[in-house]
């Protein structure tokens, strides 16, 4: 938190003394595709992938400057991945997590849509494996516990725009950049598919992915400004 201060004052360093910004918090939601993408299992020629979904709620906080902001989002997400075996070796696997995510994103927002972009941590709370028979086994100890990702969105404001009240629509795409896999122990035995030989051209990663629809409703906190010109700027509730 003390990092994130930082980070805001630099941000709007030079501007307040001259102008005004908002802060604004809201609630959150998104759904979508989710996948757990492999290159070792995309080239595998008894596994394909199998369209899975997964969903996250939460909240967030916008620090604005006019078109520009810094926004925090806290979600919890529900995530999985399908595998599905062609080759009739074993049963179809599914893989489910579930995370904590943090987002710090910039957004541009213009003529009633909004562009963000930025880093996102997943703090992964637990990992299973089901089989087609039904079968759920604890796998979390062969993830990390953190997981880094890059996050692009974009959409429209459905209501408001002024940072009293606005609702808006978009679309997300998050790509892992670090490995969810814990190599020295998923390596051996094949994950996230449990296939013999998997790696036997070379390690790959094993990195979340999402691409979804988002909607968030937001309540402005207060602005900063001057009351007049000349006079003093200061902190308002709304």
């Amino acid at each position: 938190m003390k990092y994130f201060t930082i980070l805001i004052s630099v941000l709007f360093a030079g501007t307040l003394s001259a102008q005004s910004f908002y802060i604004d918090a809201g609630i959150k939601a998104q759904t979508g595709a989710t996948s757990l993408l492999n290159q070792a299992v995309s080239d595998h020629p008894l596994w394909t992938y199998d369209i899975s979904t997964g969903f996250s709620f939460g909240g967030k906080v916008g620090f604005n400057f006019e078109d520009h902001g810094i926004t925090v989002d806290v979600l919890f997400g529900q995530a999985e991945s399908s595998f599905e075996n062609d080759g009739g070796v074993g049963p179809n696997l599914i893989t489910e997590w579930s995370s904590t995510d943090l987002y710090l994103l910039y957004r541009l927002s213009r003529y009633r849509g909004y562009l963000e972009i930025g880093p996102k941590a997943s703090f992964i709370r637990n990992v299973d494996n089901r089989n087609a028979d039904g079968t759920t086994s604890d796998f979390a100890s062969f993830y990390e516990d953190q997981v880094y990702s890059g996050v692009l969105g974009f959409g429209t404001y459905l209501i408001g725009t002024d940072g009293r009240f606005s609702g808006i629509f978009g679309l997300r795409f998050e790509y892992g950049i670090t490995d969810m896999l814990t190599q020295a122990d998923g390596e051996p035995i094949g994950l996230p598919v449990l296939q013999d030989g998997l790696y036997d051209n070379g390690y790959t990663q094993t990195v979340p992915f999402f691409a979804g629809i988002v909607f968030e409703m937001n309540w402005g906190i207060g602005y900063y400004g001057k009351a007049s010109c000349g006079a003093r700027g200061k902190f308002i509730f709304l």
